[in-house]
């Protein structure tokens, strides 16, 4: 099986043609950027450019995409032109060629306004049947690609399977008051319970989808970090995270003491991710409590293909504001 992978020269796309390779599987990589993990040079908003990379494919990883930090430096006429033209390039491209699965990489950016609760309120319990509300041009589009997905298999059969992944980059937040108020590494231990996912574990995520794909035809699913939480913790959550944490982990108090590290005070959202694992049969390895026991055997809580992968960003350069200013 020959498959196509889109955003090869990205971070996802990287980390899935390395493993892609290491398990001798073959792929043709597309991104706009050459790199040693790209085939063919060129952007899915040309049409003739996903007719020809699909040319003896037999499965499909979209992964290619303009990202929410590139809100603030490119038009929402590009956005619509890559991530909804371009995807609806691909999909046509492959349900011509027939292809047996088309795995896209979405985001749980797409729920937007349905993230952020009120004060007074608990925390978001986020799954799939959470009506997403997006706020950006980036959740848009990325919303209007996952639905020409489920019309695609709708109206000609082609199997498709939607991942709306959370945050899984090394990047540092894009928030200034979470970057000035914790360690970068604190932050991402604390998203763990929550909103954080490995990317070797996005990685087994795209791969068992797409293996499932045939047999489900359609589904969307949230690919995160199993949280320990349930949905009688989320007022809790919100008006004391660090409770409700040193509830469940003991021995996390110390092993952020020793750094200098402190919990988030409150909890505004929480990703489940149970459809995904019932249906797509994944199973993810890292979650706070492998955190924490790597953390205490003196690691980072990073997988060894996130290390290698290593950090990309999004620009060439830094902003006045940080790394990812927003609107």
């Amino acid at each position: 099986m020959t498959i196509l992978l889109t955003g090869s020269a990205g971070h996802l796309g990287e980390a899935l043609a390395r493993t892609l390779r290491a398990a001798g599987r073959e792929y043709v990589g597309l991104d706009v950027q050459p790199s040693p993990f790209t085939t063919v040079v060129g952007s899915i908003a040309d049409a003739a450019v996903a007719d020809q990379a699909m040319r003896g494919v037999h499965a499909v990883l979209h992964t290619a995409a303009l990202h929410k930090p590139h809100v603030v430096t490119h038009s929402r006429r590009e956005f619509v032109d890559t991530n909804i033209s371009g995807t609806l390039n691909l999909l046509e491209a492959a349900a011509a060629a027939r292809v047996e699965a088309f795995v896209y990489t979405s985001t749980t950016s797409v729920f937007g306004r349905a993230l952020t609760p009120s004060a007074d309120a608990p925390a978001a319990w986020i799954t799939e049947d959470v009506v997403p509300e997006p706020k950006n041009i980036y959740g848009v589009t990325k919303k209007a690609a996952e639905d020409l997905c489920e019309l695609m298999q709708r109206k000609l059969g082609l199997p498709c399977v939607v991942l709306r992944t959370s945050r899984f980059f090394p990047d540092e937040d894009d928030d200034e008051r979470i970057r000035g108020a914790y360690a970068d590494h604190n932050v991402k231990a604390n998203e763990y319970l929550h909103r954080r996912v490995d990317l070797e574990d996005v990685v087994t995520a795209h791969l068992c989808a797409l293996d499932r794909a045939p047999s489900l035809g359609f589904g969307r699913y949230i690919v995160s970090a199993t949280t320990p939480f349930t949905r009688a913790d989320a007022a809790e959550l919100r008006a004391n995270a660090p409770a409700v944490v040193r509830r469940l982990f003991a021995r996390y108090e110390h092993e952020y003491g020793r750094r200098g590290w402190k919990m988030f005070s409150g909890i505004d959202r929480v990703y489940v991710n149970a459809r995904a694992r019932d249906e797509l049969d994944w199973r993810p390895r890292y979650d706070f409590e492998s955190v924490l026991a790597d953390l205490q055997a003196g690691g980072d809580g990073h997988s060894a293909l996130a290390k290698l992968v290593g950090f990309k960003g999004y620009h060439a350069g830094g902003f006045t504001a940080g790394m990812y200013p927003t609107e």
